[in-house]
């Protein structure tokens, strides 16, 4: 695999700055494939390319696609890096392009065993826990002075 250099580096210092938290599938990853991968590699039999999808999981882990907690051995990661205009996706003529961000976060997001999330929209509904050390007059003004003094934010 041939990589610049710059890009090597860039990928090396983005992660090292987003290490404290983990990189969510459907917060960080969904939509960078969403917005660059999925028109040729999604749900739409008639547009797919080299039978190749990465919008389920099934798909992602097919032929070495995604392979969680070795994004050196995943395809996608190959692919992204790849100096090479007819194997780099994606490709030139779709005139799409992803940022050195985006290609840290998804091989981050490989690296850290590459968790797949349901959208959602499929997903039950789960009432979270309220933080507890703050007497509030609803769950909304706990919600925010707890994000505030994690901010190390004082309200006003």
């Amino acid at each position: 695999m041939r990589c610049s250099l710059l890009a090597i580096v860039s990928l090396i210092a983005l992660a090292g700055d987003a290490a404290a938290t983990p990189v969510s599938y459907g917060r960080d990853v969904r939509p960078i494939l969403s917005e660059n991968c999925f028109y040729c590699h999604g749900q739409d039999t008639n547009q797919r390319k080299a039978e190749v999808r990465l919008d389920t999981l099934d798909g992602q882990r097919a032929n070495g696609q995604v392979t969680p907690g070795k994004p050196d051995e995943s395809e996608l990661v190959r692919r992204i890096l790849s100096d090479d205009a007819s194997e780099l996706m994606p490709p030139p003529k779709s005139n799409r392009k992803l940022s050195v961000e985006q290609k840290a976060t998804l091989k981050r997001w490989i690296a850290e065993g590459a968790v797949f999330e349901d959208h959602w929209a499929f997903r039950t509904p789960v009432k979270p826990t309220l933080p507890k050390q703050f007497a509030a007059k609803n769950p909304i003004d706990a919600w925010i002075l707890s994000k505030l003094l994690d901010a190390k934010l004082t309200p006003s």
